[in-house]
């Protein structure tokens, strides 16, 4: 099979409220998939559809060939999910939560392994609440590929990180994802979805509006470039379609250097910005 995930048609309402309609999706073995969307757009009930928590109206759903519904234990262990919260554990220690959840799968990581793989190993011995939040995360995820999983589901997994944890938690799962790991992340942070991304998926009034690259996303590599620069009189910007062309005609008046230039496009916040807006 191509696909990991396939989506076909999926519906879910709540009373009069509809969460999901009828949304097509694909996620291929082996990619790091970015679920994007402003709150209340339908995304968390989707991927709940996806993990098997919650059941659809209609549509067709297939996860690692599978309906969600109806699958097995065997289906179940090849599924890795990293919820925002995956529970405490206040007076257990690390070593003793990832060796209690390695018990619940048929082939289960060496836990040791998997606590330093997501760089606990010095916390192996300290009791979860002493933990700081970074550290607890990290946890999560532990206990989320403890199970060797195909495929990962990450909900938020950087919320509340400072920027240097951030980074550090990308190159996790830039481990993962090179190990063969298929993962699908929901993420408000739109540069963590342009750093983790092969492909990315805007969803909105409970459809996915477009899937494409984070560099293509909304005809972004060939939107407009903002040239800018600064003049005895203050600094100036214009859009062009051909900023190649305008900043040679600068450097032409200039005489070589134009001072403090620069040239933009619409960063991936911009396009995603603009296409919730359009269909709010």
């Amino acid at each position: 099979m191509d696909s990991a995930i396939s989506v076909r048609g999926l519906r879910k309402s709540y009373g009069d409220t509809t969460a999901v309609a009828g949304l097509d999706l694909e996620v291929r073995h082996g990619e790091v998939f970015a679920l994007l969307g402003p709150n209340g757009a339908g995304k968390t009930t989707t991927v709940e559809i996806l993990e098997g928590f919650r059941k659809r109206d209609a549509g067709e759903v297939r996860v690692l060939g599978h309906d969600p519904t109806e699958a097995s234990p065997g289906w179940r262990a090849r599924v890795g999910i990293v919820l925002q919260g995956t529970g405490e554990f206040e007076e257990l220690t690390v070593a003793e939560v990832v060796r209690h959840f390695a018990g619940f799968y048929p082939n289960a990581a060496d836990p040791d392994d998997v606590i330093d793989r997501v760089g606990l190993t010095d916390k192996a011995k300290s009791r979860t609440h002493t933990l700081s939040g970074g550290q607890k995360r990290r946890l999560d995820v532990a206990l989320g590929i403890v199970g060797r999983p195909e495929l990962l589901f990450l909900d938020e997994p950087t919320t509340g990180f400072d920027p240097a944890a951030r980074r550090e938690f990308w190159q996790l799962i830039r481990d993962l994802a090179g190990a063969g790991t298929t993962i699908l992340l929901t993420t408000h942070y739109l540069d963590e979805a342009e750093a983790l991304a092969q492909r990315v998926g805007v969803i909105a009034a409970g459809q996915l509006i477009e899937v494409d690259e984070p560099s293509r996303l909304g005809d972004r590599s060939n939107a407009p470039a903002t040239v800018s620069w600064r003049t005895p009189d203050g600094w100036q910007s214009e859009q062009s379609a051909s900023p190649t062309a305008l900043v040679a005609e600068l450097a032409a008046r200039f005489g070589g250097e134009v001072p403090g230039l620069t040239v933009t496009r619409p960063t991936l916040e911009d396009v995603y910005l603009k296409m919730i807006g359009e269909k709010a």
